[in-house]
């Protein structure tokens, strides 16, 4: 599955599961566009990026607003020339019971986990579009797809994207444009690292699998959805879970 000639952008991707995904889509071939408000954290996936022979250059952005996104996509052109790969993988958490979930919590979620993805797909499928090849690549939630107490502006949000990429995709098509999510499950992430013992051994009696995931996992996924190996799937959702949930 090579990506060789391609320019992927991938939000998010200064830690954890993002970072996971740039490294991949920079081994299969890709120049690789590496989004984060985190300055830090978007230099050290460059250079692991670099030091491996890759190309990359960390663009910072804040993804929820509509001039930063579109900015975003417009410096990856005038880098690299294209934008053919976008992953839409920058997202927060914000947990709370509904009834004492502020407004704040509410709208951040919101905005990072789906207005953003909004914004950077508009952006993207400009140059997409023009050149009639595009891969656009979500990353959902199995939350999005079964809720979670808690976590309603999360779910909300997750499976908001899952709307997005089948509205998207139907758009698109004709345009060799294709657009899929990846609905992850728990991935040993430093997220999932801050939960107890406790509730680490009730999540696991729910998943098949018998462990969590990697965010490598994820990455692999993100990888076959965006190479010209799946040129015929699109509007599709892949549970990356262990088999937690089977839909």
């Amino acid at each position: 599955m090579t990506l060789s000639d391609r320019v992927a952008v991938v939000t998010g991707a200064g830690r954890g599961i993002g970072r996971a995904i740039a490294l991949k889509l920079a081994g299969a071939g890709a120049a690789v566009v590496v989004n984060d408000v985190d300055e830090v954290g978007a230099s050290e996936t460059v250079a692991i990026i670099s030091s491996a022979g890759g190309r990359a250059a960390a663009i910072l952005a804040d993804i929820s607003q509509s001039v930063e996104a579109t900015r975003l996509v417009e410096e990856a052109v005038s880098s690299f020339g294209s934008v053919d790969v976008l992953v839409n993988n920058a997202g927060i958490t914000r947990d709370g019971l509904m009834l004492r979930m502020s407004d704040d919590d509410w709208d951040r979620v919101l905005n990072i986990n789906l207005r953003g993805a909004f914004f950077c797909t508009r952006a993207a499928l400009k140059y997409m579009v023009r050149r009639r090849w595009g891969r656009i690549v979500n990353i959902s939630s199995v939350i999005g797809r079964i809720g979670n107490p808690g976590q309603a502006n999360y779910a909300s949000a997750k499976a908001g994207l899952i709307g997005l990429t089948k509205s998207v995709a139907r758009e698109v098509a004709s345009r060799s444009i294709t657009a899929n999510a990846i609905a992850p499950g728990f991935i040993d992430t430093a997220m999932t690292q801050r939960l107890g013992d406790a509730l680490k051994q009730d999540i696991l009696k729910q998943i098949p699998a018998g462990c969590f995931g990697s965010a490598e996992d994820v990455a692999n996924a993100v990888a076959f959805f965006a190479s010209p190996e799946s040129a015929y799937i699109t509007g599709q959702v892949l549970n990356v879970d262990g088999g937690m949930v089977m839909v």
